[in-house]
């Protein structure tokens, strides 16, 4: 038997029940500690930069080679290649180790409370865990490289955001040549595309329905713009906002749905394929198109995001054995020859004298004005928001 559920307003409001719950029982995940407040008036741990004066790069190199080693984490394969170059720089071992997020949440939170931490740096996409649990936890901390401060805004200091990545909406070009099928995001739930679009599953890929609540919040004109383009009239919302509105009907056009990228790449632009779809995955995928031969370019233009940019973090673990050495990488990450490692298919450093990569895919040509942007101060709204609409999504995806 399947049991009704309410929508709209009274179904948010139960997924917010249970949201509270099991933050409840994260105990300690609320914010305690006193510093930087986010959007509700939650405080961040604070985040002092030491005098640049003081700091000295070198006295840095040479307590970072008697630890003699560092172990990053990191959602991306990339980090296995700024590891090898780290080392290669300065003498001193270091391991990349590619994890999901939450996988590396869990093993941090663990070894803090065991008091035997291996894991050094956390490079973090996560950003709402991160400002939710892991920080105010102390189980990691910030530190901002005093030398490179001068050219990091006050906001991305705290969470120090090491790079700026995107997913994008992708379509083959062999099945596409004059250009994108779709030209507006609602597009992608009108029945023309019912079971056409893949993507990671929102409920395992924690970007996705930090994008979604993001949207809520400063989304909305744009979405209801987008719409009146379309030549239907005025968008008639049947949810709170325009952002849900869109999350529930594309939702219902039953999105296919994977585990990883590679699959949603391969989906849509492998030599072999036939059928077009849509797909959205990391700019990371482009590196297909020269070792695999995939068919592929963003949809550029389309209306009024092709795609999203979302902030990647620079954390250190609080009990590192080796804190030095993880000062040092957190400088190499900040620096040009780190961000390039980690920007191989494009982004943007948090370090403002690195800039914008020049590896941008084909089809994006305009970082701030085709991608729908991140805010950190929304982080702490998208934790508490979480469950809420993973719930939402669960309700309406079939």
């Amino acid at each position: 038997m399947i049991r009704t559920i309410p929508t709209g307003r009274r179904a948010r409001a139960g997924a917010a029940a249970a949201a509270a719950v099991a933050t409840a029982l994260l105990g300690a995940c609320a914010p305690s500690t006193s510093g930087q407040a986010g959007e509700e008036g939650t405080p961040l741990p604070s985040v002092t930069v030491q005098d640049a004066a003081s700091f000295n790069l070198d006295d840095l190199v040479a307590a970072a080679k008697k630890e003699g080693s560092v172990l990053a984490y990191d959602g991306s394969g990339d980090v296995k290649d700024m590891a090898e170059a780290f080392t290669k720089k300065y003498g001193i071992k270091a391991e990349g180790v590619k994890s999901k997020a939450a996988d590396t949440a869990e093993k941090m939170t663990r070894e803090a409370q065991a008091k035997n931490v291996t894991i050094d740096v956390n490079l973090f996409e996560d950003g709402p865990m991160l400002v939710g649990q892991l920080l105010p936890q102390k189980i990691v901390q910030t530190w901002i490289p005093p030398d490179l401060a001068p050219h990091i805004s006050e906001a991305d200091r705290n969470p120090l955001m090491m790079i700026s990545k995107a997913y994008v909406f992708v379509y083959n070009t062999k099945l596409s040549p004059q250009g994108c099928p779709v030209k507006n995001i609602w597009d992608l739930t009108d029945p023309k595309w019912k079971g056409k679009v893949m993507l990671q599953d929102p409920l395992g890929k924690e970007v996705f329905t930090q994008w979604f609540t993001q949207m809520t919040k400063q989304g909305g004109d744009k979405l209801t713009a987008a719409y009146a383009q379309l030549g239907k009239g005025r968008l008639k919302l049947t949810e709170d906002d325009p952002a849900h509105e869109w999350v529930k009907r594309f939702a219902q056009n039953s999105p296919v749905l994977t585990t990883e990228d590679e699959d949603v790449a391969a989906g849509v632009a492998a030599p072999n394929q036939t059928e077009q779809r849509i797909g959205l995955f990391s700019i990371a995928k482009f590196r297909d198109v020269e070792e695999k031969g995939y068919q592929m370019k963003v949809c550029e233009g389309l209306n009024p995001w092709a795609g999203f940019a979302y902030p990647k973090f620079a954390t250190i673990a609080t009990g590192s054995k080796h804190p030095n050495a993880a000062k040092l990488f957190v400088h190499f990450a900040m620096e040009k020859e780190g961000f390039d490692l980690e920007a191989h298919a494009g982004g943007v450093s948090g370090n403002d004298a690195v800039g914008v990569s020049k590896n941008n895919p084909p089809g994006l040509t305009d970082w701030n004005g085709q991608l729908y942007r991140f805010s950190s101060s929304q982080l702490i709204a998208d934790f508490r928001a979480r469950q809420d609409i993973k719930d939402f999504w669960r309700l309406n995806h079939h």
